[in-house]
């Protein structure tokens, strides 16, 4: 499952110098200067149009208005998913379904039972009552706090009268109580940026965001065919070995053992019958060593043991029927898992590449991106690779899930092909 809840809501300190010198706090501020705006004109669009689209339905004339005006809402509820992100550092995953492959009634269908395309609909006719209550409680206190701390300078300079909100300032104590207020009041406004980032990112990640409690079922979902894919995976793996075995280097040795006890009959009587037979058994038993070595290999690489991911790579592109060039930027050795899953991946893709695609020549990348490894393989082939069930991508496929992994495959007809394994690592 490529989506992952990472809901950062921004706590930060709490202290008056605390809050004063977070970033997070100046982050907040433009966008209770934005959200009004777009709220409002969302509002009054919304208010104007939906009504409107809703009546026309009874005449079919208003069912396209509605798809289009459920694209807009939606168009500005991910842009309010990106914003809420950049300002108050709340990261939301886009909630919504799949899109179907179907046509333009599944589209359709996929718009309207959406629960996340309903709820950015309140989500956005909220954002105006909101945006506009969050925009004058902040700022009324930060002009309230500004103009009570400034506005007594004059009179503290030149003794003449002022007033501050109504209050006649005359003397030099007064002025210094209206500033002392001014101050507490601007250490408020502080305390109410942060808390309005805080209060607006709950409702954000409540309203924009994918309920909690499903996204953990749908993960334990993912988990549970992920491991029945790895468990079927191994049994195939398992049956592969044993009828290799069995093909294989099983009939090699019984073949060597059918020499051998042919050539002892003969020591006496024809001996150099029974030396070609000897010579015979020890070519049949080099041959089931070679089967035995490649059966071994296949199942987990010495040198991939021994020398690490970019050693074991480098020899599979020196094998290749064409130049494959490789690339390894990471340092660190991943674990077993990882590298084991990287290799085959790598295998597989230029397997497939000599059998089908007709490159002539192809490229491989290994990179880390945080917490994953990446492994990327192209060439510049006829293209037309798919994922499908009991081929050697959908097995490779299988291995990745097993430890949470992704592998993508996009090889349109024509070329080029490019396969990404993205692998969880923790190193």
């Amino acid at each position: 499952m490529e989506r992952r809840l990472r809901d950062r809501v921004p706590f930060g300190p709490w202290g008056p110098l605390g809050i004063a010198v977070d970033p997070d706090t100046w982050k907040a501020a433009p966008y209770f200067i934005v959200a009004p705006a777009l709220g409002t004109a969302c509002f009054v669009g919304l208010g104007l149009a939906l009504p409107l689209s809703l009546v026309l339905v009874l005449v079919w004339v208003g069912l396209p208005m509605l798809a289009v005006l459920i694209l807009l809402w939606r168009a500005v509820a991910f842009a309010e998913r990106r914003l809420v992100r950049w300002t108050l550092g709340v990261d939301i995953p886009d909630p919504y379904r799949p899109r179907p492959d179907g046509g333009l009634y599944a589209h359709l269908r996929w718009l309207f039972v959406d629960l996340a395309t309903w709820k950015d609909l309140g989500y956005v006719l909220l954002l105006c009552p909101l945006g506009l209550l969050e925009f004058l409680v902040v700022f009324g206190l930060w002009s309230l706090g500004l103009e009570l701390l400034f506005l007594p300078l004059p009179m503290v300079l030149t003794d003449r009268t002022m007033t501050a909100w109504f209050v006649e300032v005359s003397t030099v104590p007064e002025a210094v109580l209206v500033m002392l207020i001014g101050v507490v009041t601007l250490v408020a406004a502080l305390y109410a940026l942060k808390a309005a980032a805080l209060a607006h990112g709950w409702v954000a990640r409540a309203l924009l965001g994918t309920d909690d409690r499903k996204l953990l079922l749908a993960r334990n979902e993912d988990l549970r065919a992920s491991r029945a894919r790895g468990v079927n995976a191994a049994e195939s793996e398992r049956r592969r070995i044993e009828r290799d075995l069995h093909d294989g280097a099983q009939q090699r040795l019984l073949a060597v053992a059918l020499d051998l006890g042919r050539a002892q009959a003969k020591f006496d009587d024809d001996p150099q019958q029974a030396r070609i037979l000897v010579e015979s058994a020890a070519a049949g038993a080099k041959a089931a060593i070679a089967e035995l070595r490649d059966l071994a290999r296949g199942i987990y690489p010495a040198i991939l043991t021994d020398r690490g991911l970019d050693a074991a790579l480098s020899s599979l592109a020196a094998r290749a029927p064409v130049r494959v060039e490789v690339t390894v930027e990471i340092t660190d050795r991943p674990p077993a898992a990882v590298e084991s899953i990287a290799y085959f991946v790598v295998a597989e893709a230029l397997t497939n590449m000599a059998k089908y695609s007709e490159a002539t020549e192809a490229s491989v990348k290994v990179s880390r991106a945080v917490d994953r490894v990446v492994v990327e393989i192209a060439d510049n082939g006829i293209g037309g690779a798919v994922v499908r069930p009991g081929g050697g991508l959908n097995g490779l496929a299988d291995r990745a899930a097993t430890i949470d992994g992704v592998l993508t495959v996009d090889s349109p007809p024509g070329g080029p092909t490019r396969i990404r394994a993205e692998l969880p690592c923790v190193w």
